[in-house]
């Protein structure tokens, strides 16, 4: 008891005083996932936007509104894994998923990500919850102790990431018997990847070429056992341009995502890691 006291104040008293990461120390591909990020979670510049513009940087929102049942299972995993635990939202974005572990439970709920925007929207939006921290870090090499966090989620970060070193990176800080929920993109889907070739102001250069496939869980088993791997969303995403459509389309990807070759066409899995 007194041990774990002793690492909950010593997250606390990283998050409290790490200093802010130097943009020049950065390398170039972090110093262009870092501005990408701001600006896509710069809430005052994206109220300002002409349609076009937001159109043309913020278009794929559209399609995550026909994830309902892929967003449902990661809320009821983190509600379920995180109560009572030390709980890390890795690369948070605007920090919704350690909110969330916060609110459910969790001793602790830490948000790090690379982005200073991020940060602040997610210190914001956090409130007055008192179970919470939230500090910019370099998730590939983070400030957190080695075999000190419970329970991991990355949501759709990992392709934005060096796995070479964020495989290892999480490895190191989570416990012995600890888990990760992975929720990524595929990169199988041939429409998908057309509409990705088309859209390219939507992702950085590392991310296009870093969409992960079955070949990143072979290299996931390096690191950890993986397991429960989940394919979501095969037609279903066509339902936000054809929207009679998509309650019959959602209905077929749940046949579809349990079919062997066909669950491979998903756009989205969900795969996780356990620490042995």
């Amino acid at each position: 008891m007194k041990s774990e006291i002793n690492l909950l104040n010593k997250i606390k008293a990283i998050a409290k005083n790490k200093q802010e990461i130097n943009f020049d120390d950065l390398s170039q591909r972090k110093k262009e996932e870092l501005s990408f990020h701001d600006k896509n979670r710069d809430r005052d510049q994206s109220i300002g936007e002409a349609t076009d513009t937001y159109e043309k940087f913020y278009g794929n929102k559209k399609y995550y509104k026909t994830t309902k049942r892929s967003v449902e299972y990661v809320n009821n995993w983190i509600k379920k894994e995180t109560k009572d635990k030390i709980f890390l939202d890795y690369a948070c974005g605007n920090g919704f998923n350690a909110i969330t572990a916060a609110k459910n439970g969790a001793k602790l709920a830490i948000g790090i990500d690379l982005s200073p925007v991020s940060i602040k929207n997610s210190i914001h939006d956090a409130g007055d919850l008192l179970n919470i921290v939230f500090f910019q870090d370099d998730c590939e090499a983070t400030s957190l102790p080695d075999n000190s966090i419970d329970t991991i989620i990355c949501s759709g970060m990992l392709h934005h990431l060096d796995l070479s070193y964020s495989f290892y990176e999480l490895r190191r800080i989570l416990k012995p018997g600890g888990k990760v929920l992975c929720v990524e993109a595929l990169d199988y889907n041939p429409m998908i990847k057309i509409y990705r070739a088309f859209t390219p102001s939507m992702r950085t250069e590392w991310e296009k070429a870093h969409i992960l496939d079955y070949s990143d869980l072979k290299f996931a088993r390096r690191f950890f056992k993986v397991q429960n791997i989940l394919h979501w969303h095969i037609l279903g995403y066509v339902g936000a341009k054809i929207p009679f459509l998509a309650k019959l389309l959602d209905g077929l990807d749940i046949l579809f995502e349990k079919t062997p070759l066909i669950r491979s066409m998903a756009w989205l899995f969900t795969f996780e890691l356990v620490k042995d």
